[in-house]
């Protein structure tokens, strides 16, 4: 074999592996991405934002279509947050089509969720970008919107 065709042939696969290593690492940082929003949620459907707050960077900015303007900090979506505490009762959840795109040190995660509490259903869009900083993830935003009944 020609050692040109060789050392080709080699540099494909390692770049073709290089491709997988890859795709594998952003598979694991979406996975533990999603993992964190469930288990932030599951808090949330108790009453207890905290599992958001613990989990959002001091810069985070928060948009629901609730508020007349955007939030901008942690201590701004605290004070929010704290006047909803223990007033949040789900019983249960369910995020549909998660998808997390990851780059260097920012992931963007989108999810439709729905919840229910009783006969009581609620739809929403959710999209949060999280920014990795000193190898931990953390929501810098988020933004909230009500999404149409399914048919």
């Amino acid at each position: 074999m020609d050692m040109s065709v060789l050392w080709r042939v080699v540099a494909a696969g390692s770049a073709l592996l290089g491709v997988v290593a890859a795709a594998t690492v952003a598979d694991d940082e979406g996975s533990t991405i999603i993992a964190m929003e469930k288990r932030a949620l599951e808090r949330w459907g108790k009453g207890d934002p905290s599992g958001f707050l613990e989990i959002s960077d001091p810069d985070v900015v928060y948009f629901d279509p609730g508020l007349e303007h955007r939030l901008d900090g942690l201590e701004a979506l605290t004070r929010y947050y704290e006047g909803v505490r223990g007033q949040v009762s789900i019983d249960r959840f369910e995020l549909i089509d998660p998808k997390v795109q990851v780059g260097s040190d920012l992931a963007v995660l989108t999810f439709n969720y729905v919840s229910w509490s009783g006969q009581a259903e609620s739809r929403w869009n959710c999209t949060e970008v999280y920014r990795r900083r000193d190898g931990m993830w953390r929501i810098i935003q988020t933004h909230w919107s009500r999404t149409l009944p399914g048919k």
